[in-house]
């Protein structure tokens, strides 16, 4: 199971926010290409980087600093925050990115959803932010009429094999992620699923281990990390990654 570091980004400094809101902020670094330097040194093989200023404007405002993590740091990055067209797509994957989140057009926009996915395929991954069974979009700031479980079947129908779900409620709380959803998801669609928001110890992380075999394929861990609750190292021995 790939354990997946996050780093978002927020005026250029790497935060973390308490349920997506933006007036419960806390930085952790100044300097998020150290920061990637350090998660690749500890084992990462691959990166969560989110435009959190982008995916509430719609437009993406910490390119220059992806384009330094890209140059100086050797490992996958997947990126998202603000990705609302097919050119903007295309100039990520063209800079390095190995993956592209989508998330508030992708939710809102079924046409575009399917014309990236048949000009990019598996170099996209749609991320369902939900809240209470619904999903949020705009930097979890609106909710969409569609729930969880009906935009996971119409990836499904598209053609996708994968996505992100990250349960709103939990993220950055250390709370513990919300297993109910993820089975829900799992068990009704059969796409793979990277787990995302709630992780606060390494017993949250064998719980995700033991869907594995359900489609569970990776786990995105932000809070948990910089707050010291478990090293990365002590992650990905736990889960054998």
């Amino acid at each position: 199971m790939l354990i997946i570091p996050a780093i978002d980004l927020r005026d250029g400094k790497v935060v973390r926010l308490f349920q997506g809101k933006f007036s419960q902020e806390k930085v952790y670094s100044a300097d998020p290409v150290k920061v990637a330097k350090y998660w690749a040194k500890q084992g990462a093989k691959f990166l969560h980087i989110v435009d959190l200023d982008g995916a509430s404007s719609g437009a993406l405002k910490n390119i220059e600093v992806l384009k330094k993590i890209i140059a100086q740091v050797g490992i996958g990055i997947e990126f998202g925050g603000g990705v609302r067209s097919i050119k903007t797509i295309s100039m990520l994957l063209g800079l390095g990115v190995q993956r592209v989140i989508l998330g508030t057009r992708a939710a809102n926009d079924a046409k575009f959803l399917k014309q990236a996915w048949k000009k990019f395929g598996e170099r996209i991954i749609v991320s369902i932010d939900a809240k209470l069974g619904k999903v949020q979009t705009q930097g979890w700031n609106c909710s969409a009429t569609k729930t969880t479980l009906a935009f996971a079947q119409e990836l499904k129908a598209i053609g996708f094999e994968q996505l992100i779900y990250t349960d709103i409620s939990k993220d950055g709380t250390l709370a513990g992620p919300n297993i109910a959803g993820i089975k829900e998801i799992l068990k009704k669609t059969q796409l793979k699923v990277i787990a995302s928001g709630g992780v606060s110890s390494l017993k949250d992380l064998s719980k995700l281990v033991k869907l594995q075999k359900q489609g569970v394929s990776g786990v995105i861990v932000g809070k948990a990390l910089y707050e010291g609750k478990f090293t990365l190292v002590e992650a990905l021995k736990a889960t054998n990654a």
